[in-house]
C-alpha cells in the first residue's frame, strides 16, 4: 500500500468508523444499562437498534455528532481553498460551516441561500437531538451581527459539553508538512471547539483528541499515541481535568472490560469523559479484528452513547483504516455516500490542490463545490 493509499484508508476509516459508532449508540443514548441489556441482550449493543420513522423500522441513523463532523470537513476544505488569496488557513471557514449546519437545524430543506454542495444534501435537514449548547452559541453569534455571524467569535459560555470533542477528529488528518507551527491539529481543534464551548476543558479535550488522531495517522501505535497526547497537554494551563480523564482510561485497562468499568469513567456528557470513554473502549479492543467489540463496549452504558461510540470509531478507523470496519454495520449507515465523498474530497484538497485550484489557475469547478469561504 502506498503512502497515499494508507492516508486515504485512514481518513475514510476514521470518518466512517465515527459514523458507525454514532449510529450504533444513537438509539440507546437515553437508555440505562439495565434497559440496554434487557432489549439488546447480555452482550450489549452489537447491531443497529431499529428506530421507527414514518411508521417503518429504520437502521443506522447518524446523529448531530456526524452531521457536525461533516460540516467540519467541508469548512476545512473551504479554508484551504481560501489560501489562494495569499492568506493562511482560515479557521473561520469552519465557523462559517457550523453556521450552515445551523441552517439544517432551522429549515426543513435547502433554501437556496447558501453556496457549496453539502448544504444541498436534503438528508441532513433533520434534527437528531442536537446539543443545546451548540445551537445556542451559534444562534447567539448569528444575532450579534443581524444575521451575519462573526466567524472568529469564541463562545462566552462556561460549557465543556462533548459537542466540541465529538466533531474534532478531522483536524488530526492534516498532513504534517501542511500545518504551520501555530496551526497544529491540537490548536485548530481547540479553537474550533471554542466556537460553541467556552470552558477550557472543552477546548483542551477537543485538541487532545485531534492530537491523538494525528499521531495515529502517522502510524504511531495507540498506547504511544496516548503518551504523545499527555505530553502535549502537560504544559498547557487548565489541562488537569483532561489529563486526569485520559489517565483514568489507561488505568481502567487493569480492570475487567465491562460496561460497569466504562461507566466508572463518567457518563460521556462532558468533553473529557466522552474522550476517555471512547479511548478506553479502543484501548481494550485495539486489534484490527476487534472493532465491533470496541464499538459495542463504547456504546453499552447509561450515558451519551452516540458520542462515545463516534469517538471510539474515529480512533480505530484512524488506527487501522477502512478495511477493519465491520461490513455488517458499514454498508447500512445513513449517508454513506456523502461520508465517503467528503473523505475523498478531503484527500484531494490536501494532497492535490494544485491540480484543482489556484490564484493563477488551474480553474476547475472545484471552487464551485468548495467556495473559499
Amino acid at each position: 500500500m502506498t503512502t497515499l493509499d494508507s492516508y486515504r484508508s485512514k481518513i475514510t476509516g476514521c470518518l466512517l468508523g465515527g459514523a458507525i459508532g454514532d449510529a450504533l449508540g444513537g438509539p440507546v443514548e437515553f437508555w440505562d444499562l439495565d434497559r440496554i441489556r434487557r432489549e439488546c441482550g447480555a452482550g450489549g449493543v452489537t447491531e443497529y437498534v431499529a428506530e421507527i420513522v414514518d411508521g417503518k423500522p429504520t437502521y443506522g441513523r447518524i446523529t448531530d455528532d456526524t452531521q457536525m463532523t461533516l460540516f467540519t470537513i467541508e469548512g476545512m476544505i473551504r479554508g484551504s481553498v481560501r489560501q489562494d488569496r495569499g492568506l493562511g488557513f482560515a479557521i473561520g471557514a469552519v465557523r462559517h460551516a457550523y453556521d450552515r449546519w445551523l441552517d439544517t437545524q432551522m429549515h426543513s430543506s435547502p433554501t437556496g441561500d447558501r453556496d457549496g454542495w453539502l448544504i444541498t444534501e436534503e438528508w441532513l435537514y433533520s434534527r437528531r437531538a442536537p446539543g443545546s449548547t451548540c445551537l445556542s452559541a451559534l444562534e447567539e453569534a448569528r444575532e450579534k451581527k443581524s444575521g451575519i455571524p462573526p466567524y472568529d467569535l469564541q463562545a462566552r459560555n462556561g460549557s465543556k459539553g462533548c459537542g466540541g470533542v465529538m466533531r474534532s477528529a478531522p483536524f488530526g488528518w492534516l498532513p504534517t508538512g501542511w500545518v504551520r507551527r501555530d496551526d497544529t491539529p491540537f490548536e485548530l481543534a481547540a479553537q474550533a471547539a471554542g466556537f460553541t464551548h467556552g470552558h477550557p476543558t472543552g477546548k483542551l479535550a477537543s485538541g487532545a483528541f485531534a492530537a491523538l488522531i494525528a499521531a495515529l495517522m502517522r502510524g504511531t501505535p495507540l498506547p504511544e499515541a496516548v503518551d504523545t497526547v499527555l505530553t502535549q497537554l502537560s504544559g498547557r494551563p487548565h489541562h488537569e481535568e483532561t489529563t486526569r480523564a485520559i489517565m483514568g482510561a489507561v488505568d481502567a485497562m487493569a480492570r475487567p472490560a465491562s460496561s460497569e468499568t466504562i461507566e466508572s469513567l463518567g457518563g460521556g456528557w462532558i468533553a473529557e469523559e466522552a474522550f476517555a470513554m471512547g479511548l478506553y473502549a479502543a484501548l481494550v479492543h485495539s486489534g484490527p479484528g476487534e472493532v465491533l467489540d470496541a464499538l459495542s463496549l463504547a456504546v453499552t452504558h447509561s450515558g451519551d452513547s452516540d458520542s462515545t461510540g463516534a469517538i471510539c470509531g474515529n480512533i480505530l478507523g484512524a488506527l487501522h483504516g477502512e478495511s477493519a470496519l465491520p461490513p455488517e454495520l458499514a454498508f447500512e449507515v445513513e449517508g454513506r455516500g456523502t461520508i465517503l465523498t467528503l473523505a475523498d474530497d478531503f484527500v484531494y484538497e490536501f494532497t492535490a490542490h494544485k491540480r484543482l485550484h489556484g490564484d493563477y489557475g488551474p480553474y476547475t469547478r472545484w471552487t464551485d463545490r468548495y467556495p473559499g469561504w
